[in-house]
């Protein structure tokens, strides 16, 4: 735990949350923010900065964990989408420096555009990429 994170503190119980869901290693809570009814985070009780960090044990355990949540709201909360969002440095949009996973159910006209702009691209711009991020280039 790091002693200035309120992540931490609200995964190990020292600031009350509306907890939807808690096992050793999770705690999954509503958004105090919500983008729409329902919005949850998935919070690792050891502290992580990012998806940069978590170990890879972690990542398998958040998405098994995203999955069951994202299956329980469908059927109680009568969603009809679903957003996963996971944002990692500022720029990015991460505002809290220990990793979460946002649970977002999407409703009909529920006024939210949690989408990007697609940009236009070459099939040699691609193959660069895809060459730099395999360590070709």
């Amino acid at each position: 735990m790091k002693d200035d994170c309120i992540f931490c503190k609200i995964a190990a119980g020292e600031i009350p949350s509306k907890t939807v869901y808690e096992d050793d290693n999770y705690r999954v809570i509503l958004d105090l923010g919500p983008a729409t009814k329902g919005h949850a985070l998935i919070i690792p009780k050891e502290h992580y900065a990012n998806i940069y960090e978590l170990p890879e044990k972690n990542c398998g355990e958040v998405f098994a964990l995203a999955k069951k949540m994202a299956l329980k709201m469908r059927d109680n909360l009568h969603c009809e989408g679903f957003n996963v969002v996971q944002n990692n440095g500022e720029i990015a949009g991460q505002s809290v420096f220990h990793f979460h996973m946002h649970l977002i159910p999407r409703y009909k006209d529920d006024g939210q555009k949690i989408l990007w702009n697609p940009g236009e691209v070459s099939q040699d711009e691609l193959e660069e990429t895809a060459g730099i991020i395999r360590g070709e280039v």
